[in-house]
């Protein structure tokens, strides 16, 4: 399993968004950024395929850069 760090989730969200890492908080609902449903399933396939684990479900339950680092921290521990 690869280990996220809360940079690379940003940018790996910020990338998808085309958008620059910064440019959203990290309360901010993604899909009101353009997280659509598309994306957030590319996002998913790409976290997989890192070992991250973290999936569809998560994003849709925790749209949020704070919610899913959240449930991120609890999975890697």
């Amino acid at each position: 399993m690869s280990t996220m760090t809360l940079e690379k989730l940003r940018a790996d969200i910020a990338a998808l968004l085309e958008d620059a890492p910064e440019s959203f908080g990290d309360d901010e609902n993604l899909m009101d950024l353009g997280l659509d449903s598309m994306r957030a399933m590319n996002l998913a396939m790409q976290w997989d395929e890192d070992g991250v684990p973290l999936d569809f479900a998560d994003l849709a339950e925790a749209p949020t850069v704070a919610g899913l680092w959240a449930l991120l921290s609890e999975r890697q521990g």
